[in-house]
């Protein structure tokens, strides 16, 4: 069905775009595109196509990423419950990739929800390093954290704060930070009705007031060096190069690397030709905008900070203040960093010790915090067999593995801390889901591979109790077959199961099962 577009707006994009235009016009008779991108933190590229039971074309711009079929709903298949791919619009998947994120970096996704960039970011650092992934709203913060740990992200962090308090918290602290602004989404126009609905013809000036505070704040939390990808889905230059061209005016630290004018990606317009543009009546994509900013290194400074163990990764010095709950500045990182733990976190081989400090929101109710970290220590030595590594937090009854100290999030709105390990109740450890769909096969003392196809696995994700033959379990030597099953979908992660006398108790939580 043609979408019915405003006359302001057509008449704008016909002064923009001269001889393309009835291209662009005519392009809003297509159906949009869909697309997937393999979770690579476990599956790889390789591995997705052989699996898939759509048929799959290479997106362009991103190597892990691809078209499907007219009809295919990959949100009804297994795999998407076992989070081999996330369902994204094939342009939405350009500004990570020009992002240039390595395993170690420390990443912040400003404006995150519903996670789709983030857990591409995810897969890039490939458990090492930090993510932080933000939302000003809310509501949008509750999909945001879903969706990491359908993902299995270890290393990151979810907040819910404004970019102002995350600079001031971490001040030219980030390698990398994505900004992928909220926007009038002229860009989506045909993949979303409701968008056209609400634009009106000063939307875009609306927007760019918000896109300029983001874009000061995140110049706050880049380190010196550091890369800056500022991303829209609208086509609005006041809210794209007009953008950029004033950030640059005022920010003479920082210059554009050209990234337009190659393959898909068309040059931007208004004279920043190194910025670039996804045209819908130019590529199989709906429209974006994308620009590069690079940090010239000026202001660094190697003494400011103290040092942390990045979560599976290189040390990397942390410049982040200590806030009281005013959130003002009240002691230097290296001090917080002591209050936090010392650096210790949960040591391979050894029981959790008592982190030191207040841990952040209620105490737990059931025991004290040394016990309830010795609880789960036990757990994992026992389910695991190994301990993953990270600060342990306490909120309340719930146990978090954080890649950073518990400190340095003090006074922040903060979501998820870190990796949701699992929960305390009358003195056990109970693990949570977000442990399970993060773990591969051989991290795990128990396993159970159900086929995608039998209609077994279909059955675990309903939440139904299953008949399982002790057989079919795989057990490492010198374990019991009796206590917690990783179940997986064809060999990958999807959830917990509880496995005694021929029966698989079902652990997989009634707000993800399979409806």
């Amino acid at each position: 069905m043609a979408v019915e577009l405003p006359g302001t707006f057509m008449q704008r994009m016909k002064d923009m775009l001269g001889s393309d235009y009835e291209q662009f016009a005519d392009s809003y008779q297509e159906t949009p595109y869909g697309g997937i991108r393999a979770n690579t933190l476990k599956i790889s590229v390789e591995a997705l196509r052989a699996l898939s039971p759509f048929t799959l074309e290479p997106i362009p711009w991103c190597p892990s990423g691809f078209y499907t079929e007219a009809g295919a709903r990959p949100g009804k298949h297994p795999y998407y419950h076992a989070g081999l791919y996330y369902i994204q619009e094939p342009s939405a998947m350009a500004p990570v990739e020009l992002l240039g994120v390595q395993p170690g970096d420390r990443v912040l996704d400003l404006c995150a929800a519903p996670g789709g960039k983030s857990t591409q970011i995810a897969a890039k650092l490939q458990g090492e390093g930090l993510l932080v992934s933000n939302d000003l709203h809310p509501d949008r913060t509750k999909a945001l954290a879903k969706n990491l740990e359908l993902y299995g992200v270890r290393n990151g962090i979810v907040l819910n704060e404004s970019p102002g308090r995350i600079a001031a918290a971490f001040p030219a602290f980030f390698d990398r930070i994505l900004i992928d602004a909220p926007c009038s989404g002229e860009g989506m126009f045909r993949k979303d009705e409701d968008m056209v609905k609400q634009w009106e013809p000063e939307t875009p000036l609306k927007y760019a007031a918000m896109q300029r505070e983001i874009l000061a704040s995140a110049a706050e939390a880049l380190r010196p060096g550091g890369t800056l990808v500022y991303s829209t889905c609208t086509f609005a230059v006041e809210e794209n190069e007009g953008m950029i061209r004033e950030f640059l005016n005022s920010h003479p630290e920082f210059s554009l690397i050209p990234v337009g004018g190659t393959g898909s990606f068309a040059p931007g317009l208004d004279g920043l030709r190194e910025a670039a543009r996804l045209w819908p009546h130019k590529v199989k994509g709906e429209g974006h905008f994308m620009a590069v900013l690079r940090h010239d290194g000026s202001g660094a400074s190697a003494e400011e900070g103290a040092v942390y163990p990045a979560h599976g990764g290189r040390d990397k010095a942390l410049s982040v203040s200590s806030r009281n709950k005013g959130g003002k500045a009240q002691a230097s990182a290296k001090a917080a960093a002591a209050r936090a733990d010392g650096g210790r976190g949960v040591k391979p081989g050894r029981t959790a010790g008592k982190s030191g400090g207040a841990a952040p929101g209620r105490q737990s109710q059931g025991m004290g915090e040394e016990a309830a970290l010795a609880a789960y220590a036990i757990f994992a030595e026992e389910q695991l067999g190994w301990q993953p590594s990270g600060y342990p937090v306490l909120f309340g009854d719930h146990v978090y593995l954080s890649p950073l100290p518990k400190a340095a999030l003090d006074g922040l709105k903060t979501i998820r801390p870190g990796w949701y390990v699992g929960h305390i109740r009358s003195g056990r450890f109970i693990p949570g889901h977000p442990l399970a769909t993060a773990l591969h096969p051989a991290e795990s003392t128990r396993c159970l591979s159900l086929s995608s196809s039998s209609g077994e696995g279909v059955s675990y994700l309903k939440g139904e109790t299953l008949s399982i033959t002790a057989d079919r379990l795989s057990v490492k030597p010198g374990s019991p077959s009796k206590g917690y099953v990783l179940v997986c979908i064809d060999g990958y992660s999807a959830g917990w199961g509880k496995w005694q006398d021929g029966m698989l108790k079902n652990e997989y939580p009634a707000g993800w099962r399979w409806t």
